[in-house]
């Protein structure tokens, strides 16, 4: 769900819209708009300093899933999953607008921020261009490559791995954005062109394939959720025999 500080509509302008019209159709998204750093109190870590606060971030997502599931996950669980967070939501603050204008946001890292406690974001619109399936590639790799790097040692896996992550969330962020506008085909054949075969650090193919009726596919990195409820994995979780409608 996309919040909208009092008084925002002094600065809003057609990114703000789409902004907005991307929070509206995502509500999984918990994204808070602002105009200045957010000062209301709450740990957030500017998305340029993720290396130097991730053991704080990783603590905060140990404590959401105990809280959630009633379980104390193991560090690296934990790490996956808030790294699985990050770049899902991440991804779509650009690729979400793209989708929707086909521009890309410039989104300096210093202008999106995480809460440690909640794991909510917020996000200080700029500028945007317009841009080709290459260009958001390369936008979305700029932003996220950092954030890998830094959770690296945590999750306990290799660059291709970490790589193979990114792009499940990124192709997977579109889809659903494509769902809850009601036009999935659209966005699987979107997401589809976006993350071709060889275009590295992407490990596309993004591989979506129809079945019973919906559109899937399997995940080339794992997310870890079925360490924190084993009998509930994914839906796109490699460990099942077929992947399901996520």
């Amino acid at each position: 769900m996309l919040h909208l500080p009092s008084g925002y509509a002094r600065t809003a302008d057609r990114l703000a819209d789409t902004y907005r019209q991307l929070g509206e159709n995502c509500p999984v998204l918990s994204l808070t708009l602002v105009d200045h750093a957010p000062a209301d109190g709450r740990q957030w870590i500017p998305a340029d300093r993720i290396a130097s606060s991730v053991e704080r971030l990783i603590d905060g997502e140990a404590t959401r899933i105990h809280s959630r599931h009633g379980i104390t996950p193991r560090p690296h669980v934990a790490a996956s999953r808030l790294l699985h967070h990050y770049l899902w939501t991440g991804s779509l603050v650009i690729s979400g607008v793209w989708y929707l204008e086909r521009r890309v946001p410039v989104l300096p890292a210093r202008d999106l921020w995480i809460d440690a406690d909640t794991g909510d974001f917020a996000l200080r619109p700029g500028g945007w261009v317009l841009g080709d399936e290459a260009t958001l590639r390369d936008t979305v790799a700029a932003h996220v490559g950092p954030v890998l790097a830094a959770f690296q040692p945590y999750v306990r896996r290799g660059p291709r791995a970490l790589w193979g992550m990114a792009t499940d969330d990124l192709v997977s962020g579109i889809q659903y954005l494509g769902r809850m506008l009601g036009e999935e085909d659209r966005a699987v054949a979107v997401a589809t062109a976006l993350v071709p075969a060889g275009t590295p650090p992407w490990t596309g193919p993004a591989a979506f394939r129809h079945e019973h009726g919906a559109w899937t596919r399997t995940r080339s990195g794992c997310c870890l959720y079925y360490a924190i409820d084993p009998a509930n994995p994914c839906g796109t979780c490699p460990r099942r025999a077929t992947a399901q409608h996520p």
